[in-house]
């Protein structure tokens, strides 16, 4: 990058819990504002592949440990995802996995929010403000859709995501979906948008 070439950053970061429809919103807002849309979950694989955790490598440590303590030896490759598709894709609107915008080690949290800090629209996406409430709409969305619930090993994943404090520290502004269209929900977030852009 040139000296007189300023460093650009995502339009749009969207983050929130599976199932909560990120992939449709992010989708239908690259449409209508003209704009690329990345989902990390379609393309983590070759980051997950840069520091160890290749397709081979991950199924066989799932069958060996089992999902969650693969997942929590997933972690930085998580992080790593997150932190290079930020530096790869460096205009339009990029929606981030459940999984790529939590963690428990604050080390590496902090190296995502910090990558993730230069981008004045980071929003999350909850069907509704009663965090609780919300766990039960997905919960049940997941069941119907991808026929189980996202409790593997006795762990509750989607409560994780809902109610664990990272995308709220990391979330410049939340957007509730429940009554609302993807239509809706995408003139909400535009007009989040413009609000910032403004107070800039």
């Amino acid at each position: 990058m040139g000296e007189n070439q300023q460093r650009t950053y995502p339009q749009l970061v969207l983050i929130g819990p599976i199932g909560v429809g990120k992939t449709t919103v992010s989708e239908l807002l690259g449409a209508r504002m003209g704009l690329p849309v990345v989902c990390l979950d379609e393309i983590a694989g070759s980051y997950y592949a840069e520091v160890g955790f290749d397709d081979a490598t991950s199924a066989r440590l799932i069958k060996e440990l089992g999902f969650g303590q693969f997942y929590r030896q997933l972690q930085p490759a998580l992080a790593h995802a997150t932190i290079r598709m930020i530096g790869d894709y460096t205009d339009g609107i990029m929606d981030l996995g459940a999984g790529h915008s939590h963690f428990a080690d604050h080390a590496l949290f902090n190296q995502v929010q910090h990558a993730l800090a230069p981008c004045n629209n980071v929003v999350l996406l909850l069907p509704t403000a009663d965090l609780q409430r919300s766990v039960e709409i997905l919960r049940a969305r997941s069941i119907t859709e991808r026929g189980w619930d996202w409790n593997p090993d006795g762990y509750d994943y989607i409560e994780h995501w809902v109610m664990d404090s990272c995308n709220h520290a990391l979330a410049t502004a939340t957007i509730y979906t429940e009554g609302r269209t993807p239509e809706e929900t995408c003139d909400e977030i535009i007009a989040s948008m413009r609000a910032t852009r403004a107070s800039h």
